[in-house]
């Protein structure tokens, strides 16, 4: 008797290796994206603080009703465990009475700013009412 040939079943070698191939070009993709997002939250995460930073030395000066010299200072204002460095800058405006006050925050050893705010002071203490 003769005997009957079944149909093969199932992949070669070579559609196997293919498709393992292209997996692996997904996955490497997938793995990339996934730091690339890390990476961004991280930055955001850092410019949160830095602006917190640069906001809460702003409104100390406000609170503390004082007419800033003119002038650049720069002094630590680290927040949590990420260092930081606030630089002031004071310069007149065409009104004696206002001062403008810009902060800069920046991170030790790296350069650009991660926060910059800028806000007007009126001297207080010479009031003509």
């Amino acid at each position: 008797m003769r005997q009957r040939r079944r149909p093969q079943c199932g992949f070669t070698m070579i559609e196997v290796l293919v498709a393992l191939a292209i997996i692996a070009v997904a996955l490497a993709a997938s793995v990339r994206a996934v730091g690339s997002l890390a990476t961004g939250e991280a930055d955001l995460h850092r410019r949160l603080l830095a602006g917190w930073s640069a906001d809460n030395e702003l409104a100390q000066l406000r609170l503390s009703h004082q007419f800033p010299p003119i002038g650049s200072r720069t002094f630590d204002c680290s927040q949590g465990n990420l260092r930081l460095s606030c630089t002031q800058r004071v310069s007149q405006t065409p009104n004696p009475i206002f001062r403008r006050v810009e902060m800069f925050v920046t991170t030790p050893g790296r350069s650009g700013y991660l926060a910059q705010m800028v806000t007007v002071v009126a001297n207080e203490t010479n009031r003509s009412l």
